[in-house]
């Protein structure tokens, strides 16, 4: 199809993810995240941890979701379900599942802004930027510390954006940013108000 990038079934799908009240549906979240990992796999080895985790936890919300669709509709009934049943803060929780799934694609935000803001960045410096200003934080140290070795096998910057469109694809990062932003902060808000958007990495 001409016009279109690796970013486009992600820009479509992201147009679907509110209901007509403004409310997070889980399957086209879902799917909208899931369309993220192509975007992903652009990168190599290095997005390697990355990919894994979004993958799991995208399964794990979807495993709840198919459980019943029509009790979990809404993304936010999956976490109610489990702080009603004081099970939220278990590691296999699906709150767990949605607080690392948002946590990982605030990186990705992050490292998509800062490659269009910072031209003359290396994608390493991109990376461990946007690594310091997301995931850093909730990380312990053998997380961080897997997380600076796969960065050393972060892809050359000219060729990734070579690959991924080239000049041509930076309107859809851009609209990537502006368009998936506000629900990656609408999740932290959610998270926030049932006090759970601060668990660390067990």
């Amino acid at each position: 199809m001409a016009g279109t990038t690796v970013f486009t079934p992600a820009l479509e799908g992201i147009k679907l993810v509110k209901s007509e009240n403004g409310e997070m549906l889980s399957r086209p979240f879902l799917d909208a995240c899931k369309h993220i990992l192509p975007v992903i796999d652009k990168f190599g080895a290095a997005m390697t941890l990355v990919k894994s985790d979004i993958g799991g936890n995208i399964t794990r919300l979807e495993n709840k979701y198919n459980s019943d669709p029509e009790k979990f509709k809404y993304m936010y009934s999956m976490v109610q379900v489990e702080v009603e049943s004081k099970t939220a803060k278990g590691s296999s929780s699906c709150t767990n599942g949605l607080l690392w799934l948002t946590r990982a694609m605030d990186f990705l935000v992050e490292l998509f802004r800062n490659l269009l803001e910072h031209p003359d960045w290396a994608m390493s410096q991109a990376c461990t930027d946007s690594y310091s200003k997301t995931l850093k934080k909730w990380h312990g140290w053998l997380a961080s510390s897997s997380f600076s070795i796969a960065m050393k096998l972060a892809p050359d910057r000219s060729k990734f954006m070579e690959v991924l469109g080239g000049d041509a694809v930076k309107c859809d990062i851009e609209q990537f940013l502006t368009t998936f932003t506000p629900l990656l902060q609408q999740n932290h808000k959610f998270l926030a108000s049932v006090g759970l958007d601060d668990m660390k990495a067990s």
